[in-house]
């Protein structure tokens, strides 16, 4: 745990003050800073019956977090087992409760956010990233008129527009491939993924801006989704808030000039840009340039992480299972009856398999382990009280990996999905993209990318693991993503 946050808090200072006496102090500034927080809101909690287990600590206010950041799921699914579907820890001064299974996860998902509140944990991480005025920095009714807006502009409409796009992103981008060789899956797709998604959003003049420059920008502001920014204030003079911090006012600039030129010389463009340009308020008023920006920059990235990971864990389930790999291929050569350059909305929605593959990818990894809720109203659920003051917290990957829901949880089966119940038979067992009021407004979007960026590499490439080796997953950060990601690669031969 310490050589964890002395990575993350000095990991990009010099190393002439990476001394130890500086990385006590910081820790011990941080340890402090939070722990008197927690006592202090410890101290104000009203008492409350029928409180949920507690799972006990002897590590005072670190808590669980060395415990459970070892290996997250299967702490989860051990809790589960010995507790039961509700179960409360702490870590680092927070006091977390999880709803395991699909009957407790719907106080979850069915919750107004006024009871559950998803400002109160998000908005430290998302304000710097996004900017002020949009998604959790703005009040909730708001922030529901900004998701409708966005939202009207993925559309399928949008989508079949979108799809030739990302054949041409991608035919473009594996021209520097080899015919044959080993790469980072993962890189792989953290770049396509924003390459196609700001080609098909943001428009032809921010992706036309899109060089090494820019593309370091938003590595920047990603960077600034991680546990320390989570966990701390926004202010403090670390590394990678700076370069957050910088990379937001640049992306800002870029935006704002495309914004100016598009209002005066009314190039209409059928994209999200314009979709959000001509967007109004209930009360009439159009979105101003740093709401349109800091929507584009927040759909971008929180996109970003998810549909990257998906994709390369899905590319390492397939390589592994080269049966069903053989399968894909054989779909798309069915679907494009000759014609392998080209891919339509409606090969997409026929590509059954794929679209099962890829489920069966995001039940096994979710991309997002933990969604979370701070607690505003004491709440109740299998007999418990939850009191204000906790982050009460759903894992999609804990609750797709229950034996009692799912048969062969852990085994990669695809063809699970035939059964059209097989996700339905409780609402909350399969919940990758959220529930209910809580869904994903890009998961359309999510699908028909990673759905076309497979119909092309499936049809240019066979994968195959690296002396079998399948990534581990990695739990240092806030996304799940593959450890070693290196897969290996061979061009199809063309008859």
């Amino acid at each position: 745990m310490l050589a964890y946050l002395r990575e993350t808090i000095l990991g990009s200072v010099p190393s002439h003050i990476q001394d130890a006496s500086t990385f006590v102090l910081v820790t011990i500034a941080v340890i402090m800073c939070a722990f008197l927080l927690h006592r202090k809101i410890w101290n104000n909690q009203p008492k409350v019956e029928n409180l949920p287990p507690q799972i006990p600590s002897s590590i005072p206010f670190l808590g669980e977090a060395i415990k459970f950041n070892e290996s997250p799921i299967d702490y989860l699914l051990a809790a589960y087992k010995k507790y039961g579907p509700v179960f409360t820890f702490t870590m680092v001064g927070k006091t977390f409760t999880y709803l395991i299974g699909s009957e407790s996860a719907a106080l979850f998902f069915n919750s107004k956010n006024e009871d559950l509140n998803a400002e109160d944990v998000y908005s430290r991480l998302t304000t710097p990233v996004f900017g002020k005025g949009v998604a959790y920095d703005c009040p909730n009714s708001l922030f529901l008129e900004q998701k409708k807006m966005l939202k009207s502009g993925l559309n399928i409409a949008q989508f079949k527009e979108h799809i030739p796009k990302i054949i041409e992103e991608t035919n473009t981008y594996f021209e520097r491939w080899e015919r044959r060789g080993q790469a980072n899956l993962f890189k792989a797709f953290s770049e396509l993924i924003i390459l196609t998604a700001s080609r098909c959003l943001h428009g032809k003049e921010i992706r036309s801006k899109l060089d090494e420059s820019v593309a370091q920008l938003y590595a920047d502001l990603d960077g600034g989704f991680t546990h320390l920014a989570w966990l701390l204030p926004g202010w403090l003079p670390l590394p990678s808030f700076r370069k957050r911090d910088r990379a937001h006012l640049e992306m800002k600039k870029i935006f704002h000039e495309v914004i100016e030129n598009r209002r005066k010389n009314g190039n209409a463009e059928e994209d999200m840009l314009q979709t959000l340009i001509t967007s109004t308020y209930k009360d009439g008023r159009p979105l101003t340039d740093d709401e349109i920006s800091g929507m584009l920059i927040g759909l971008l990235l929180a996109g970003q992480h998810t549909s990257s990971t998906t994709s390369a864990w899905m590319g390492f389930f397939i390589s592994k299972h080269q049966d069903i790999q053989q399968k894909l291929y054989e779909e798309q050569m069915k679907i494009c009856d000759g014609d392998i350059d080209t891919v339509n909305y409606q090969d997409l929605k026929d590509c059954q398999l794929l679209d099962r593959c890829l489920k069966e990818s995001l039940r096994l990894r979710p991309p997002i382990m933990t969604m979370m809720r701070m607690c505003r109203s004491p709440q109740k659920v299998a007999g418990y009280t939850i009191p204000a003051g906790h982050q009460i917290c759903v894992s999609p990957t804990t609750n797709q990996r229950l034996e009692d829901t799912w048969e062969d949880a852990t085994t990669y089966n695809p063809d699970r999905f035939l059964d059209p119940d097989v996700a339905n038979s409780e609402k909350f067992a399969y919940v990758p993209f959220g529930a209910g009021r809580h869904r994903c407004i890009g998961e359309s979007f999510a699908y028909v990318q990673i759905k076309t960026l497979w119909s092309v590499m499936l049809r240019k490439y066979k994968f195959e693991l690296v002396d079998n080796y399948f990534p581990e997953i990695d739990y240092s950060t806030m996304i799940h993503t593959p450890k070693n990601p290196i897969i290996k690669y061979t061009l199809r031969e063309r008859s």
